[in-house]
């Protein structure tokens, strides 16, 4: 079935003939939908925290800052900014010259806000002899546009967002990495002043995240008063995946080589497993504010932490125990307890044995462990927080996207529709166990929670397979809180109009 050409590809890419042949089966086969028991909400899988409760879990995290311990900030930051850009795009390729629709209008009318102007203004000089007020009382928008998204002018249509002006300051406008980097400082700042931030960056994008941050470290180390320790991965080529043909055999190229795409944010975990930390933030690259909305950020930033270095040294106090061999069977009804009232894991079987009932809790216990920020349901596209049916027959929370879900199930789809929350990618992930030792986080996918879209490549269609997601399937198998935040902390930029949003100016 491989040829030579086939087989000098995967070693390559250090994929295994055993992997294709999974990816293969699950393109023939489908993945398993998710059994929901029910959308999680305030009271059942949602914790709300009242502001007496807040100051406890802030000083707790204090305190983990001041500990020691290792604390870094994980920012996926390898996707093109091209689907910000989609109605430009648009308006380029259109027949008509004049800006038309709502959003092209508002792009035109309030193109002076943008953080990007003064660079674009020079630029369209540069390449047109004529800046941007001239060039719109000529009529001439299309230049406009091309001078942002083009190769020849700033290239915005092909950066990743990171790169990209999102903010104006006094001092100088600010990228979405300056912004990452200066929140950092707001609550992952240790004992020491330092800020550990990492970047997911693709490899042809990576020197400039490098140049950027070179440029502007010492500025933001003298202004903010700490020290930045940054560091960069690529997505690995082993964690590409697989595409087929609508017959589900393999894609071939024009010159008759397999056809592999990146595995999706799932491929991340494995980014994420090599940094070696005792608690890790996940945040997008996009989902970022201006200096004077970041106290509000931070604020839920050290309540989420805090819970989690709260609950985690519970879990970590119980291990000890079990491990010890010492446990009372009052202290193991204690344990029971909190696993089916704190971390919302319900076990429906009776256990035969104390044996059985260690085991059951040591395998339950001993993972890692997630605080998720989750934020009332306004229609935003994402997952949700729900309770879900796992592979060994419990039941607990998860993060859950669409397309885990059976659609001709209308009790399934009717529980995803009622979720009255969604994730906005707000997550403390504390990787380590009581031991002190870091988990692979790899052992903890679901594998079976990865999914099929259709595509295509030069004119001929194509099903490509996704990775079970970040925060999704690769995370199934933690322990998991989920954290009521207010609205105010999620300001993702999904289009450039975004960037004209209050939030954002």
């Amino acid at each position: 079935m491989y040829t030579q050409q086939d087989l000098e590809l995967l070693s390559e890419k250090g994929i295994t003939q055993d992997q294709i042949d999974r990816q293969l089966n699950y393109f023939a086969a489908g993945f398993p939908y998710l059994s929901i028991v029910s959308p999680a909400s305030v009271g059942r899988g949602i914790m709300r925290v009242e502001e007496e409760e807040e100051k406890i879990y802030q000083d707790a995290w204090q305190d983990f800052l001041n500990s020691g311990k290792k604390v870094t900030k994980f920012v996926p930051a390898s996707g093109a900014a091209s689907r910000m850009f989609k109605d430009l795009f648009a308006f380029l390729a259109a027949d008509y010259h004049l800006p038309t629709t709502s959003f092209e209008k508002e792009f035109f009318d309030k193109i002076g806000q943008f953080a990007f102007f003064g660079s674009l203004d020079e630029t369209c000089k540069d390449l047109f002899g004529k800046d941007i007020a001239t060039l719109c009382q000529e009529k001439r928008y299309k230049e406009v546009v091309s001078a942002l998204l083009d190769e020849e002018g700033l290239e915005y249509g092909n950066l990743p967002k990171g790169l990209l002006l999102f903010h104006k300051y006094s001092e100088g406008n600010r990228t979405s990495v300056g912004e990452h980097l200066t929140e950092g400082t707001y609550y992952a700042k240790n004992k020491a002043g330092e800020v550990n931030v990492h970047f997911t960056v693709s490899a042809e994008h990576k020197e400039m995240f490098e140049l950027l941050v070179a440029a502007r470290r010492l500025s933001y180390q003298f202004k903010l008063g700490a020290t930045f320790a940054v560091s960069y991965s690529i997505q690995k080529p082993s964690t590409d995946t697989i595409a087929v043909d609508l017959n589900n055999e393999p894609f071939r190229n024009e010159d008759g080589s397999l056809l592999f795409r990146p595995g999706g944010h799932g491929a991340l975990i494995e980014n994420l497993n090599d940094i070696d930390s005792d608690v890790i933030f996940i945040k997008n690259i996009d989902n970022v504010v201006p200096d004077r909305l970041k106290e509000n950020e931070a604020r839920y930033k050290k309540l989420l932490a805090g819970i989690l270095v709260t609950m985690q040294q519970r879990t970590h106090t119980y291990l000890d125990r079990l491990e010890s061999g010492e446990a009372s069977a009052e202290e193991l009804a204690e344990m029971l307890a909190f696993t089916q009232n704190e971390l919302l894991i319900s076990n429906s079987g009776e256990f035969d044995s104390e044996d059985e009932l260690k085991r059951y809790l040591k395998g339950k216990l001993d993972r890692p462990f997630r605080v998720c920020g989750m934020v009332k349901n306004q229609g935003e596209p994402g997952g949700g927080p729900f309770i879900a049916v796992n592979p060994d027959g419990t039941a607990s929370l998860q993060i859950l996207e669409s397309s885990q879900i059976d659609k001709d199930d209308p009790s399934a789809m009717e529980a995803f529709k009622n979720g009255s929350h969604f994730n906005p990618v707000d997550v403390v992930c504390g990787v380590k166990c009581n031991q002190g030792n870091k988990y692979n986080l790899t052992e903890f996918v679901d594998r079976n929670t990865g999914f099929i879209s259709y595509k295509s490549k030069n004119g001929k269609e194509l099903k490509a397979l996704e990775l079970p997601g970040l925060w999704n399937g690769a995370m199934s198998n933690w322990n998991t809180l989920f954290v009521e935040v207010p609205i105010s902390t999620f300001n993702p930029v999904k289009t450039v109009n975004d960037l004209l949003r209050p939030e954002h100016q």
